[in-house]
């Protein structure tokens, strides 16, 4: 297997806040080096793409370009509006000799060689490859269209007392089902496909696919699960960059004594 990386970089990650996640510190490095770190060490890889915004690449490639470079990392233009158009765009430049194409979170930096050699390992053998994990919690089902404020904005006497100031407001979304959580799973990546199938996918119309093997489905053909790891978070909130860096300090504290980090 000859596999090519692509890391979409050109989000804007919105729910994170006014800062660039990417570029925020972890354990000494930034998230995107982080992330770029776990591949560059695997001899599987033979080719790396990161895909950065197109209205700011300049300076996207001044603050990482040094340390891409240093890593062997092509850094291409990615799409302005959608994560489809910026692994589209990536796609092109995926070197002929590439059997195979991995798609990774730039925001999952604590991806590791274990979850690594399973996923790799199914590619090998199967056309299309996820990780995922299984859901833990009771899933519900509600109607994200129709809610109420169960708060105080429907109390008359805290109305006639406060006005609008100070009323706390408390949304509540009507539950239609329980969901059977057997049958459900969180995907996560990277994501493993064969070129031919990924370049096939992705020469439809992408709108509305929130993940690789999305577009793969919408061709009909099969993706398969293999177990995920709960720690292949993906950052997308400042407590998810605290948890982070928790677990990568635990993971280095327990690499300097030699033990596993995840052992009872």
């Amino acid at each position: 297997m000859n596999l090519c990386v692509i890391i979409p970089a050109a989000g804007r990650g919105t729910r994170f806040g006014r800062d660039d996640k990417l570029a925020r510190d972890l354990g000494g490095r930034a998230v995107l080096l982080r992330t770029i770190e776990c591949f560059t060490r695997r001899s599987d890889v033979s080719a790396i793409i990161v895909a950065g915004p197109p209205d700011d690449f300049d300076a996207f490639r001044n603050r990482y370009g040094a340390a891409l470079g240093f890593h062997g990392v092509t850094l291409v233009e990615g799409g302005r509006e959608d994560r489809w158009e910026t692994v589209q765009r990536a796609l092109s430049h995926v070197p002929e000799d590439a059997t195979h194409v991995a798609i990774h979170d730039a925001a999952r930096p604590l991806i590791d060689d274990v979850l690594l050699d399973r996923i790799f390992t199914a590619a090998a053998r199967l056309d299309a490859v996820v990780p995922a994990t299984d859901m833990t919690s009771t899933i519900k089902r509600i109607d994200p269209d129709a809610s109420v404020d169960a708060g105080e904005g429907g109390d008359v006497l805290a109305d006639s007392i406060l006005g609008d100031a100070g009323k706390l407001a408390v949304e509540a979304r009507q539950i239609l089902e329980t969901a059977d959580r057997r049958e459900l799973v969180a995907a996560q990546t990277p994501q493993v496909f064969r070129r031919e199938l990924i370049l096939r996918a992705y020469e439809q119309e992408g709108a509305g696919v929130t993940d690789d093997a999305q577009a793969v489905e919408r061709l009909g053909e099969p993706v398969h699960v293999v177990p995920g790891d709960p720690a292949n978070i993906k950052i997308t909130t400042e407590g998810d960059l605290d948890l982070c860096a928790a677990l990568l300090k635990t993971r280095q504290r327990a690499s300097k004594a030699g033990a596993d980090p995840f052992a009872p």
